[in-house]
């Protein structure tokens, strides 16, 4: 019997892999947010293809509002079915494409719980990119300092 058709109850999800990717998505984030605090953002260069994500997300998506994200409204089945293709233009440019990554909807505040949304890491370039060419982010310099996020949930 082929692993894939079995029923999907029969698996479970490996609690050490999903700490492994708490881990990692958390430490991007940290890593992301002290460099936002410490540059200018309009300098900053995510990956190879900036100027052609932020071309065809701005083609795409001409209005969007990059400074809040609505999570709910960002997931919903109108708006998945505006990503997807958008997504998928970048399957083979931007490796890890889909992986999921952590975004800030509210731009003006930090990596917190109540300000953080699970998405694709290509909607997360999208997103940032845009925030940084576009002056959204450079508030950031201003209000934060660079520092170890998990200082003021220590706390």
């Amino acid at each position: 019997m082929d692993v894939l058709s079995r029923p999907a109850d029969e698996f479970e999800n490996d609690q050490s892999v999903e700490t492994m990717w708490a881990i990692k998505a958390f430490e991007h984030a940290e890593i992301y947010f002290n460099i936002l605090c410490s540059v200018d953002p309009k300098h900053l260069t995510l990956t190879s293809v900036d100027d052609i994500i932020y071309k065809i997300f701005r083609d795409e998506f001409p209005k969007y509002d990059i400074t809040v994200i609505n999570e709910n409204e960002l997931k919903s089945t109108k708006e998945k079915v505006k990503w997807r293709p958008f997504c998928e233009k970048f399957k083979t440019l931007v490796e890890d494409y889909s992986f999921g990554t952590l975004l800030r909807a509210d731009s003006r505040g930090d990596y917190k719980e109540e300000n953080t949304m699970l998405v694709t890491r290509i909607q997360f370039y999208a997103i940032e990119i845009a925030r940084n060419r576009e002056g959204v982010n450079d508030i950031l310099r201003k209000k934060f300092h660079p520092r170890l996020l998990e200082e003021e949930t220590s706390v």
